[in-house]
């Protein structure tokens, strides 16, 4: 010990002050800074407001003792060592000191310059030692408490993660079976009446645009991490603004009748053209007017309103409904938030979300707000596109739009697919269409095939019974005679890493199940000429 030591001595008899104090002098010599309180009151006041390196307490002091004073400085948090000088024959009163909190006992009739220098070395040592376990456990403490604090919030993220997945799965299998009821009713009313012909026509149209809202919804719900994260692929083409709210409206408009609500649509007389995807914006517009009538009473009015500004195309969803509390607004868009009563009232069948329908809009270079006035005075949603451009929509015309624009000539087609459904359902189209088609159930049946009669096109599904469809095409490719043949991935797997493994494994194009007709019939078209 280098440093000086400082020490209190707390003791009402001079004599022995002095006594104690020599010894001291001659065991830390120049290094001693000595102070002496001669009482039990200035004892315990300068252990409470000054700082000592040890303390020599007298048990005897006066009428108080030093084992009180010891019991009072560490209810008062006093941590500095203490030793208790005692008579001869007090051992009771040592063990009762060392229980209440003191470093040390001597007795004063063995006192020595040594024994006064190693007892308060140790204590000095001891208080060192308790001091860095304490600090050790308090910064452990402190870091459990941190990764403990940690834990549970990434636990609530993950119970939230995992509650908001199971909500999206069963809000949009709910969404999946929306489309069914206007299959089963076209279905119904082609058994009665299917020699009208304009029944017939409309049943068809229904189906067809049904079935497609349906694939798409299959879609995301294969995807829904990617919706999640606003991570959704968009089929852009010229299109209409009108005839995809008019889509929205056809969709919305059952929903208003039942609940005698007033559906208005507002559109302009000039044509709007978006280059977007048809089918997204469909969803969004038909999500906004189906929240619209879900929050307004019966007998109340939705409207639906159109128009330019300068370059962009704005859709208002206006209704006169229960409203947004003003507080609430910046929520609206919150997937699966609880926005007051609004939301809670309206938790079954929210279609797939406001959020959806922000990241939508958002994909599409557009933005989407919501207004009200308050609870009980409606609200307002505005949707702004930004419009087609001139060269888009003169290079957009060119895209065929009939099914005589997709005339080809006649091809050497094999569909390989273990679904003999889907196989010989999909051969009939295409032989409907004059094309030369042969069926396969298997991948060894689709090489022996490919072997006898080569074809110009193979339409091969991924997953067969016997070999994968990635292992048939590189058995294909490694044949020298099939290395112009025209190899399509037919399959449900669409992610973008099973479209890598398919052009790895030798595959031209990627479709996925169940494929458009039209995107068929564009692809065979580009098959080179027949050799």
């Amino acid at each position: 010990m280098d440093d000086a030591v400082r020490v209190l001595l707390v003791d009402d008899d001079q004599d022995d002050y002095l006594l104690t104090s020599e010894q001291l002098r001659d065991a830390f010599g120049a290094r001693l800074a000595l102070t002496w309180e001669g009482s039990y009151e200035t004892g315990l006041a300068a252990l409470r407001e000054r700082e000592f390196d040890v303390c020599l307490l007298d048990f005897r002091l006066g009428a108080r003792t030093g084992l009180e004073l010891l019991v009072e400085a560490r209810a008062a948090g006093v941590e500095t060592p203490i030793i208790l000088l005692t008579g001869q024959g007090e051992r009771e009163v040592d063990m009762q000191a060392m229980q209440a909190g003191a470093s040390d006992y001597l007795t004063k009739d063995q006192l020595s310059a040594g024994l006064v220098e190693r007892a308060i070395r140790h204590a000095l040592e001891r208080h060192r030692d308790r001091r860095a376990l304490r600090l050790l456990n308090d910064m452990l403490e402190s870091r459990v408490a941190e990764r403990t604090k940690q834990l549970e919030e990434a636990n609530r993220a993950l119970m939230l993660a995992d509650h908001r997945k199971d909500e999206f799965l069963a809000v949009l299998a709910h969404e999946m079976r929306n489309p069914l009821a206007p299959i089963t009713n076209a279905l119904t009313l082609l058994k009665h009446v299917a020699d009208d012909e304009t029944v017939r026509r409309e049943s068809l149209e229904t189906m067809e645009r049904q079935l497609r809202q349906l694939v798409r919804l299959t879609d995301d719900l294969f995807e829904v991490s990617r919706i999640s994260r606003g991570k959704i692929e968009l089929r852009r083409e010229s299109i209409e603004l009108a005839d995809i709210v008019h889509q929205a409206v056809e969709a919305a408009r059952p929903l208003c009748n039942v609940r005698n609500q007033k559906l208005v649509l507002n559109l302009p007389a000039e044509s709007l053209r978006l280059k977007a995807d048809g089918a997204r914006l469909a969803q969004v517009v038909g999500n906004l007017l189906t929240n619209a009538s879900k929050f307004t009473p019966r007998e109340g009015s939705v409207t639906l309103t159109v128009e330019r500004d300068d370059d962009v195309a704005v859709l208002t969803v206006r209704d006169d409904g229960i409203g947004i509390a003003p507080d609430q607004l910046h929520r609206i868009f919150d997937m699966f938030a609880q926005v007051g009563s609004a939301l809670e009232r309206s938790a079954a069948g929210l279609g797939i979300g406001l959020t959806l329908v922000k990241n939508l809009v958002e994909l599409h270079g557009g933005s989407v707000v919501a207004r009200s006035q308050g609870l009980g005075y409606g609200s307002e949603f505005v949707v702004r596109l930004p419009l087609e451009s001139a060269v888009a929509r003169k290079n957009s015309t060119k895209t065929p739009s009939t099914a005589d624009d997709l005339r080809t000539p006649v091809r050497r087609i094999l569909i390989v697919d273990d679904n003999r459904d889907a196989a010989n359902s999909l051969a009939r189209l295409l032989q409907i269409a004059g094309h030369e088609v042969s069926t396969a159930h298997s991948g060894a049946a689709a090489i022996d095939a490919v072997g006898q009669a080569p074809p110009e096109m193979v339409l091969l599904d991924i997953g067969l019974p016997d070999i994968t469809g990635y292992e048939v095409a590189g058995r294909l490719r490694r044949d020298h005679a099939n290395q112009k043949l025209t190899l399509v991935a037919l399959t449900g797997w669409g992610q973008a890493a099973d479209r890598q493994r398919a052009k790895e494994a030798g595959f031209d194009h990627h479709l996925l199940k169940p494929v458009e007709y039209r995107d068929l019939t564009r692809l065979i078209a580009q098959l080179p000429e027949a050799r």
